[in-house]
């Protein structure tokens, strides 16, 4: 079996100076190494960084989708890889069999799309809400799903030169929704591979200023771009009753309404529903696209 070439892209802000190191040497001990990894620095210039990579630094932060896009535009416009693997600045690899894994899950599945690592925390925990199915019970249980994680997960590049890349407009919150409804949209697989394991700290989303105002936003956002008609409004009811049930914080709820109301009342981009195919099929999958 001729395995794929594999590329890595990683976005930082210069902030985890130790972290990003030693993600960067995991990456060099994998046993089938990348062809080209890409650092892509976010308003940082990277000139800290002693390691033999690729580095574009960037004036200005242009968010996480942003800033993966120009990884990904570097690598795609190569023709040097066929599958990129994006991994957070603050994870490590722990294993280093993981790009001869991912190599053989696309080699051995020409519809296979994305690839979802299982990320755990230094003790080897999984949360839940780390989990990329409803019932999360379980961190071990392998299959196709519908979502994955940023954190760590691997593209296959004749998909992202179909579907396109990340929505760099959404900056901040709900990027990877949009990415994985378009690639099943397209007839693509996402495989949850909980072997694939992305060591990751402890983190809460709510530690970012913008997260509640980003989230409601977004979450707007995606609706009015990948939802049939039918499903827009089911869809923003669900998630106005689980945030209201959810959210502890009077400021907190506060941005989040701002956040919803912007994303009603601006632009969501070019408007491109899934087809009602799409939407049975997530259902099959045990998510249908109103959770």
């Amino acid at each position: 079996m001729t395995l794929p070439r594999i590329g890595v892209v990683i976005v930082t802000m210069g902030t985890r100076p130790r972290e990003l190191d030693a993600l960067l040497a995991s990456v060099e001990k994998q046993d089938v190494p990348a062809a080209r990894v890409v650092l892509v620095g976010n308003a940082t210039p990277l000139t800290d960084v002693s390691a033999d990579v690729t580095k574009i630094p960037l004036e200005e932060n242009l968010g996480c989708p942003g800033g993966r896009n120009v990884g990904l535009k570097a690598l795609c416009e190569s023709d040097e890889v066929d599958v990129v693997i994006e991994l957070d600045d603050d994870g490590l690899l722990i294993a280093d069999d993981v790009f001869r894994t991912v190599g053989q899950l696309f080699a051995s599945d020409p519809k296979l799309g994305i690839v979802g690592f299982r990320v755990a925390d230094e003790h080897g925990h999984t949360e839940r809400r780390w989990v990329p199915r409803l019932r999360a019970d379980d961190p071990m249980r392998r299959g196709l799903v519908t979502a994955f994680l940023g954190g760590g997960h691997a593209f296959s590049v004749p998909m992202l030169n179909e579907i396109g890349l990340w929505p760099a407009e959404f900056f901040f919150g709900h990027e990877e929704t949009d990415l994985a409804w378009r690639a099943l949209d397209a007839g693509r697989k996402i495989l949850y591979e909980p072997k694939l394991v992305l060591q990751h700290p402890k983190t809460s989303p709510a530690r970012h200023a913008v997260y509640y105002r980003f989230t409601a936003r977004n979450r707007v956002w995606l609706a009015r771009r990948r939802l049939p008609l039918a499903l827009v409004p089911v869809y923003l009811g669900v998630w106005i009753l689980l945030t209201l049930a959810r959210i502890r914080s009077l400021t907190g709820l506060k941005a989040w309404c701002r956040g919803f109301i912007e994303g009603a009342r601006t632009s969501c981009g070019q408007r491109e529903p899934m087809k009602w195919r799409t939407v049975w099929r997530m259902t099959r999958l045990g998510r249908p696209p109103v959770l």
